[in-house]
């Protein structure tokens, strides 16, 4: 069995790319909620008015699991960090493993978000 190193500049990289990924979440996310505003003012039907309620609970769902993982983006920097203020290229196992739990983590958060979406544009589809 072939044993993967995840170097500390790998892992920023990482890093970098996933904040950058939820930064875009979280501006989408206020687009989505403009939506839901519009559509609020456009609709009496208590069917619709529940299926926006529906989507802004999700929305405020999602804009926490953002803050997060943005956090948890912070812990694994500043211990990447501290690491490597040491100079040493000892690889701090537990954080590696942390990276990859992580990871699998915002591949399923990313897959939650993507199904959202397409349920609101489907949404929208109807009701806009």
């Amino acid at each position: 069995m072939k044993t993967k190193i995840l170097y500390n500049e790998n892992m920023h990289f990482e890093h970098i790319n996933w904040k950058r990924e939820l930064a875009f979440w979280e501006d989408e996310l206020k687009s989505f909620n403009r939506r839901l505003s519009e559509l609020v003012s456009r609709w009496t039907d208590k069917d619709v008015l529940a299926k926006l309620e529906h989507f802004q609970n999700e929305f405020v769902l999602h804009e926490a699991v953002i803050e997060d993982l943005q956090e948890i983006i912070e812990e694994h920097e500043t211990r990447i960090a501290a690491q490597s203020k040491t100079n040493k290229d000892a690889l701090d196992t537990q954080l590696a493993k942390k990276h990859v739990e992580f990871r699998n983590k915002m591949e399923n958060q990313r897959n939650i978000y993507t199904q959202l979406k397409k349920d609101f544009f489907r949404f929208l589809e109807e009701y806009m």
